[in-house]
């Protein structure tokens, strides 16, 4: 009896500890695969609220006097300046 209940012990302590891992290995994954997720407000160019569309540029003769070379290349390369 005394073998027979070691044997019981050690299984149901074996179970738990695989149970425990499964359970864990679980948990941690869908906490690593959230943290690896990017957010739809992480926006590598974010334009001003509410200004959903393509951007476009302002090409007045006027307006393209005050623009420095860099601002210029990134509205030439459709991109919504970030440069003054």
């Amino acid at each position: 009896m005394n073998r027979m209940r070691t044997a019981v012990i050690a299984a149901a302590m074996t179970g738990s500890l695989l149970t425990g891992g499964v359970v864990g290995a679980t948990l941690f994954q869908m906490t690593a695969a959230n943290a690896a997720s990017p957010t739809p407000a992480a926006s590598s160019n974010p334009g001003p609220a509410g200004s959903g569309g393509v951007f476009k540029p302002n090409e007045d003769p006027t307006h393209e006097q005050g623009e420095s070379a860099a601002r210029e290349a990134q509205e030439d390369a459709g991109q919504r300046p970030t440069v003054p």
